[in-house]
Order: structure tokens, then sequence, then C-alpha cells
């Protein structure tokens, strides 16, 4: 009964393991899509910003770009406090 007892035990621990290898593996895929979403939303802020400076103003811009104005002083809000995003839009 003991060796049944210590191979359940072992299985039950081989179990648990491997749940916890998929669960950081799912974190780990779920980190690098965060981060890819941020690269590109500051690229896209950029742009946005951009088209701000082309069109005139925010207004324009948003009926230009078929995007609320809400939308349209985010993203220039964003592209206004993150410099490093205009260094990386060019990637």
């Amino acid at each position: 009964m003991t060796v049944q007892n210590s191979d359940k035990t072992l299985s039950r621990k081989q179990r648990l393991q491997e749940k916890q290898r998929r669960q950081l593996a799912v974190v780990d895929t779920v980190d690098k899509a965060e981060v890819k979403v941020r690269k590109a939303e500051a690229e896209l802020a950029v742009a946005v910003a951009e088209a701000v400076q082309v069109f005139g103003d925010e207004r324009a811009a948003s009926e230009g770009l078929d995007m609320p104005v809400e939308a349209v002083r985010r993203f220039v809000g964003i592209a206004a406090r993150e410099p490093a995003a205009a260094d990386g839009a060019d990637d």
C-alpha cells in the first residue's frame, strides 16, 4: 500500500508541476503580447499626433481618420507623455 500511495503522490506532484509549467508559459505569452500592444499603441499615438499636425487640429484629424475626437486626444496625450514612442516609430 505504501508504494501505491507514493506513486499517487508522485503522480499528483507531476500533475501539479505540469499545471504550473503551463500557467507560467501562458503568463509569459500574455506578458510578451502586452509589450507588443504597448509598442503598437505608442506607434499609433505618434502617427495620430502627426495626423493632427497634418490636418491642422484634433477635430479635422478626427474626421480625416474616422476616429472619435476623444481617441485622437488620448493618442496625442500618449505621444506627448512618451518621447521614446517617437524614437520607436521608425523601427
